[in-house]
C-alpha cells in the first residue's frame, strides 16, 4: 500500500476515535494540595535550611542528587502532560517515568480524577484558565508537555494565552470542572491582579506533532500557528521524527519558530523512533545506567558516555532526558521564584 494511503487510513482511524468520549486510565481520589488565593502557596513552608539549598542550586545543572535531596523536598510545579488522539496511548508512561525519576506523583496527577494523562481532546480555553487557577493558589505556573494531538492542545493554550482567540479567558477550576465568573487573578509572587490572558509559562513540549493530521482532521485555525511559539512560554521544545508518517514529517519537518521573546529549540529524533511509543520510558529510570545518563546530560553539550558492552533497553532515551533536563531546570527556577516571594512577603510584615 502507498504511504500516502496508509497515513490516510490511520488519521481516518483517528478521526473515528477522537468523536468518542476521551478515556482516563487510572481513576482515584482527588489529590489536590492547593489552598485559597492568598495562603501560603502549596509546598511553600519547607523549614528555612532546605530554602537555603534550593536557592543554591543552579538551574542549569540539577544533579540526580540535587532532585533527591533538595528538589524532591520542596515545592514543585504541577505537570500538565497531554496526550495523543489514540486513548490507549496515554502519557502515563511518561509520568510514571518521571515519578521515578523523582519528581512528586501529586504534582503530574490531575486532582479531578486522580489521572496522569490529560486527554488530547481538552478544551484549551479551559486549560489556560485551569494555569492560571493553579498558579494563584500554588504560586507556580504548571509545565505543559503534549504528545502529537497533545502537542497542539499544548500550542493552542499559548495562543489562547496571547489572546489570539479572545481578549478575555475566565478563570476555570480543574476540582469542579466549571469556570469562575472572574477573567482576572491574584498574582501570588507580586500581589497584583491581573488577567488570564498575557500569562507566561515557564517551559512547554510538543511531541511529534504535525500539520498533517491538522489538514485531514479539519483543524484548521491551528495550522497557521501550529509552528509559531508566543511570548506567552519562556521556553519551548518542539520534538519531531524523521520519516515519521502519522505526523507526516517525510523528510524532514518545519521547524519551531518564536514570534518574539520565546527560547524555542528544535530537536530532532531518529526515524527509528516510533510515534506511537515514543511515550514509553518508564523503563529509563529503572536500570541505573539509563537513569545515570539521563541525569548528567545537558543540552548542547557532549552527551555522557554509555558503558560499553551493555545490554539494556534505551528506547527513547534521548527526548527523555532532553525533557528531564528542562523540567528540573524549571522547577527549580519555579521553587526558587516561590521562596523568594515568600521571604520578601515575610521581610515586608506580610
Amino acid at each position: 500500500m502507498p504511504i500516502g494511503a496508509i497515513a490516510c487510513a490511520l488519521l481516518a482511524a483517528i478521526a473515528v476515535i477522537g468523536c468518542a468520549s476521551p478515556a482516563y486510565p487510572d481513576r482515584g481520589a482527588r489529590a489536590s494540595e492547593s489552598v485559597a488565593p492568598g495562603a501560603v502557596p502549596a509546598g511553600a513552608t519547607v523549614d528555612a535550611a532546605t530554602e537555603d539549598r534550593i536557592l543554591a542550586l543552579v538551574p542549569e545543572h540539577i544533579s540526580r542528587q540535587d532532585v533527591e535531596q533538595t528538589l524532591a523536598l520542596g515545592p514543585a510545579p504541577r505537570i500538565i502532560a497531554v496526550q495523543g488522539s489514540l486513548p490507549f496511548v496515554t502519557m502515563k508512561p511518561f509520568a510514571q517515568f518521571l515519578i521515578a525519576m523523582g519528581y512528586p506523583a501529586s504534582r503530574i496527577r490531575n486532582p479531578r480524577d486522580g489521572s496522569y494523562s490529560y486527554s488530547g481532546y481538552s478544551d484549551s480555553t479551559e486549560l489556560a484558565g485551569s494555569l492560571a487557577w493553579y498558579y494563584e493558589r500554588e504560586g507556580m505556573m504548571p509545565i505543559l508537555i503534549g504528545h502529537s494531538r497533545g502537542g497542539m492542545v499544548v500550542i493552542k493554550v499559548l495562543h489562547e494565552l496571547a489572546g489570539e482567540f479572545g481578549d478575555k479567558i475566565l478563570v476555570w477550576n480543574p476540582l469542579t470542572g466549571e469556570a469562575e465568573n472572574r477573567i482576572t487573578i491574584r498574582d501570588p509572587i507580586t500581589g497584583a491582579e491581573r488577567p488570564v490572558v498575557g500569562l507566561k509559562v515557564g517551559y512547554a513540549a510538543a511531541i511529534a506533532t504535525g500539520k498533517l493530521p491538522r489538514m485531514l482532521l479539519g483543524e484548521w485555525t491551528m495550522l497557521p500557528r501550529l509552528r509559531k511559539i508566543p511570548d506567552t512560554v519562556e521556553e519551548f521544545t518542539g520534538f519531531s521524527i524523521e520519516w515519521d508518517l502519522i505526523a507526516g514529517t517525510l523528510g524532514g519537518a518545519e521547524p519551531y519558530q518564536p514570534e518574539g521573546s520565546a527560547a524555542v529549540r528544535n530537536v530532532t529524533l531518529p526515524a527509528a523512533y516510533s510515534h506511537i511509543a515514543i511515550p514509553m520510558t518508564e523503563h529509563l529510570a529503572v536500570h541505573g545506567a539509563t537513569r545515570n545518563w539521563i541525569s548528567e546530560y545537558v543540552p548542547g553539550e557532549p552527551p555522557p558516555a554509555f558503558p560499553a558492552n551493555l545490554n539494556v533497553d534505551a528506547t527513547n532515551i534521548l527526548h527523555a532526558a532532553e525533557l528531564w533536563y528542562s523540567i528540573k531546570k524549571h522547577w527549580c527556577q519555579e521553587a526558587q521564584s516561590l521562596i523568594r516571594a515568600k521571604r520578601a512577603r515575610v521581610a515586608a510584615g506580610g
